[in-house]
């Protein structure tokens, strides 16, 4: 079965599946208490996690990780402190670095989103069918690069 649409209707409809996933993950997480999240939150709080050291991540290692100046990652964190997502702490072995690790409220939010992704995966599982969902699953590891979660992919688009 071949497309009449041309080659731009691929990337686009891959873009609109990530949006109707997302959008639906964002709709229920507000359901449950956290309606001021945006994507782009999804995206620092797996930064946070992740590139930061054992104390916690600075902003500039955030700015770095995502793809944003050290300023623009400041504005996210003190707007999520605000909102009670991350806390600031001290780096022991420098007490100039302010660094920010995730509260439990930014914990709960990552695991109903973990749990939300997984339903919304079984249920297209049973739309499409569990083998035809792993097969476009494997294909599209096929034609994509290795690495699943890139942090800077809220500044390409906006770049």
């Amino acid at each position: 079965m071949s497309s009449d649409s041309g080659g731009y209707e691929l990337p686009l409809r891959m873009l609109l599946g990530f949006r109707a996933v997302i959008d639906e993950v964002h709709a229920e997480l507000a359901e449950h208490g956290h309606a001021e999240l945006r994507p782009m939150h999804g995206f620092l709080f797996q930064a946070v996690g992740r590139v930061g050291g054992p104390y916690g991540c600075t902003a500039a290692d955030l700015g770095r990780a995502l793809g944003i100046s050290k300023q623009a990652a400041g504005k996210h964190i003190e707007a999520l402190e605000r909102l009670g997502y991350l806390r600031q702490g001290h780096d022991p072995t420098d007490a100039r670095r302010k660094v920010y690790t995730l509260t439990e409220r930014a914990v709960d939010m990552l695991d109903r989103s973990a749990r939300i992704f997984d339903r919304i995966h079984e249920r297209w599982a049973r739309q499409l069918g569990a083998d035809r969902l792993a097969q476009l699953e494997q294909d599209l590891r096929t034609v994509t690069p290795g690495e699943v979660f890139r942090f800077d992919t809220p500044n390409w688009f906006a770049g």
